[in-house]
Order: structure tokens, then sequence, then C-alpha cells
């Protein structure tokens, strides 16, 4: 029961940071506001790489878990970036 505790933490871990990186990245190289960042990513179909630039993010998570041997929290941060990787491929299959 413990190790799926840990893995959902990871898990939630692994989204926040993605979150945090897209917008961190949105910040940092876009001109745009946030909300005209996304629109615009949308409409040209690049939708997928702003959210793939993300989830790069997830690396420090991941490495930092293993490093503290925080083992069953990295494997959540894994299924995170597995869970944004399949919501890319859905995007571009679908578009």
């Amino acid at each position: 029961m413990n190790n799926k505790r840990e893995i959902i933490v990871g898990f939630i871990v692994g989204i926040i940071a993605n979150t945090f990186g897209t917008l961190l990245y949105i910040l940092l190289f876009s001109d745009l506001s946030i909300k005209e960042t996304f629109n615009a990513a949308i409409a040209q179909g690049h939708i997928g790489s702003l959210l793939a630039l993300g989830a790069i993010l997830n690396l420090v998570a991941f490495f930092g878990f293993l490093r503290i041997k925080r083992d069953q929290r990295a494997k959540g941060v894994m299924l995170a970036t597995l869970v944004t990787a399949l919501i890319i491929l859905t995007y571009k299959l679908m578009a």
C-alpha cells in the first residue's frame, strides 16, 4: 500500500513539474501572454512540442528522487512523463 502512495506522489510531482516547465518555457521564450501562446500553439499545431518542452523539467524530479533513494516516486514521475507522451501522441494522430 505504501508503494502505491509513493508512486501517486511521484505522479503528482511529475504533472506539477511538467506544468511548471511549460509555463516557465512560455514566460522565458514567448513574447505573448500565456493564454495567447497556448492559443497560437493550438492554431499552429505546436501544442505537443510545447508540452514536450515542459516535460524536460521532469528529468530534474526523476533524478532528484533517484538521488535520495525514492525509487517508487521516480516511477511515478516516469508514469507522468509517459502519460504526457501518450497525450502528445494522441494529439498528433488526431491533428
